[in-house]
C-alpha cells in the first residue's frame, strides 16, 4: 500500500529571516481635484454695466417713442418773438429810457404756454444800456400778444470808459446805434390735460438800429431787414448754463 504525503496546513516560514516578506502597501496617493475658479469682482461689475446700458437704452427708446406720439398728436412748434417798436424817451450818458414793445406769437392750436415774468436786458456792441421786465401771462393757442416794457439805466455811473466809447462810436454810425435785446424767463407747456415742468427760455433779438438826434429828446429805434429773434432753451445745472 502506497503512502500519501499531505501538505502541511501551517504557513511556510521564510528561511531567511533577514529578508522578511514585504507587507502590502496600504497608502493611497491623494486624488487631484482642481479647485473651482473664484468669482472675480470685475465680472460682477461688467454684468452690472451691461444691465445698466440695456436699461438706459430701453428708457431712451421709450422716450423717443413717446416723443414721436406727442409730435404726431399735437404737432408742437416753438413760440416766436419779434420787436414791434423801440423808442428812446431820453438818451444820453446821464440817463437812458427805452420804451420797448415785443410781439409774442403762439402758432400752435393744441399747446398753451404759461410764461413767468420776463427779464429784459438791452446792450449795444457789448455795452450794457439798461434793464427792464415784462409781466408773465398765459399764451393761448393761435394767439399773438403784445408785451410792453420800459428799459432804463442810471447813466454814466453804471458804464465803464470802454462802454462809453462804444456807445459814442455807435452813435456816429450811418445806420445808427446797434441794439441787442435779450429776454429771459421760464415757461410751462400745457398739452391737453398734461402740463410740463418749468423750462427756461432765452430770446435774443438783434439787427435793430437806433438813430439818436442831439436836437431831440426822443428818437425811434427801427429794425432793419436783418432783424431776427432767436428762441433757445436755457437750462442751468449748478453753475453751468446750457
Amino acid at each position: 500500500m502506497t503512502d500519501r504525503v499531505y501538505p502541511s496546513s501551517k504557513p511556510s516560514v521564510n528561511p531567511n529571516p533577514s529578508n522578511p516578506t514585504p507587507k502590502p502597501n496600504l497608502y493611497r496617493p491623494p486624488v487631484y481635484r482642481p479647485t473651482p475658479p473664484k468669482r472675480r469682482r470685475g465680472n460682477r461689475c461688467c454684468i452690472c454695466c451691461i444691465w445698466f446700458i440695456i436699461v438706459l437704452l430701453s428708457l431712451i427708446l421709450l422716450a423717443a417713442i413717446a416723443a414721436c406720439i406727442m409730435y404726431v398728436l399735437y404737432r408742437p412748434h416753438p413760440p416766436s418773438f419779434s420787436v414791434s417798436s423801440a423808442r428812446f424817451s431820453s438818451f444820453n450818458l446821464t440817463s437812458t429810457h427805452l420804451n420797448l414793445s415785443i410781439s409774442a406769437r403762439n402758432p400752435n392750436k393744441n399747446l398753451v404756454f404759461f410764461y413767468e415774468p420776463f427779464s429784459v436786458a438791452v446792450s449795444s456792441d457789448g455795452a450794457h444800456l439798461g434793464d427792464g421786465s415784462f409781466t408773465g401771462f398765459v399764451h393761448e393757442t393761435k394767439n399773438t400778444t403784445l408785451m410792453r416794457a420800459s428799459v432804463s439805466t442810471g447813466g454814466a455811473q453804471d458804464l465803464d470808459s470802454d462802454s462809453i466809447k462804444k456807445i459814442e462810436s455807435g452813435l456816429k454810425k450811418k445806420n445808427g446805434l446797434p441794439l441787442e435785446i435779450r429776454l429771459q424767463t421760464k415757461v410751462r407747456v400745457k398739452m391737453g390735460g398734461w402740463k410740463t415742468k418749468k423750462v427756461g427760455i432765452r430770446v435774443t433779438c438783434d439787427g435793430i438800429s437806433a438813430s439818436v438826434s442831439k436836437s431831440k429828446s426822443t428818437a425811434a429805434a427801427s429794425a432793419d431787414g436783418n432783424a431776427k429773434c432767436k428762441v433757445k432753451l436755457w437750462i442751468k445745472i449748478w453753475k453751468w448754463e446750457v
